[in-house]
């Protein structure tokens, strides 16, 4: 299982040393960019199962170009 957590900066080394005390437990920092981009992400892909399910309308390609 892979957790994303949100911890504010001066309570960050406490925490990945907690977390690297566990054997079980690997630790991995990445950058606000790439935690932003993985955010991105997860919002599309639940947009895209509302879309499946019925739940939201989907729109045509031209109109989301023209978003862009």
């Amino acid at each position: 299982m892979k957790i994303i957590l949100d911890i504010k900066d001066n309570k960050a080394g406490f925490m990945m040393e907690l977390l690297k005390s566990f054997p079980f437990v690997k630790t991995q920092t990445i950058s606000d960019e790439k935690a932003q981009l993985i955010s991105e992400i997860k919002e599309a892909v639940e947009e895209m199962k509302q879309i499946k399910a019925g739940k939201k309308k989907a729109r045509n390609a031209e109109a989301f170009l023209n978003e862009l």
